[in-house]
Order: C-alpha cells, then structure tokens, then sequence
C-alpha cells in the first residue's frame, strides 16, 4: 500500500472528506487528491499536517512517507536488496558515532 493509499484509507476510515481534510491542512482539495492517487508527492510538512488533520502518529505517517521515497528511488535497481543492506550498515555506524 502506497503513502497515499494509506492516507485515504485513512480518511476514510473516519469519514472524513477530501475537503475537510485539505482544509485543516491549508492546503488545495486537488493537491491532496493528488497525493492520495499517487500523482504527486507529499512534502514532510504536508505528512505532519496530514498526521494533524487525521488525529495521526505523526511519527508513523513519516515512517511509511519516507519509505515511499525510498522504495521510488531503488525499485527497479536490479540489487535494491543489497542496497538497503549496505544502507543500514551505514546509518547504523553513523548512529553509532554520534552517541
């Protein structure tokens, strides 16, 4: 399920409509429409006012957004795998450093 799928999903879950939800956000009704099929992208301030508008972990929505972006970056990498591997070494001895 994609960020926007979820995000519907949501939405509809608490019976919210489009407008309502674009409206907590100050956003366009067609921006999140937009967002929702995929069309376009989230920004990291729209996710949280996202996470706002539908009483959301905000915490959680950023996970699975940022896993969106990831997924968009490596998918048709023939070694996505490998590549996430090498990744989380990295960020894990990053992590490792600064504490």
């Amino acid at each position: 399920m994609t960020f926007g799928e979820y995000i519907r999903k949501l939405r509809e879950q608490k019976h919210l409509l489009l407008r309502e939800v674009a409206s907590q956000m100050d956003t366009d009704t067609a921006l999140l429409s937009k967002i929702e099929r995929g069309t376009r992208k989230a920004r990291k301030e729209q996710v949280e006012a996202l996470a706002t508008a539908l009483n959301e972990n905000k915490i959680e929505l950023i996970k699975i957004w940022m896993a969106d972006k990831i997924v968009d970056m490596i998918m048709y990498e023939t070694n996505s795998e490998e590549i996430l591997k090498i990744a989380e070494e990295k960020i894990k001895k990053l992590t490792n450093q600064n504490e």
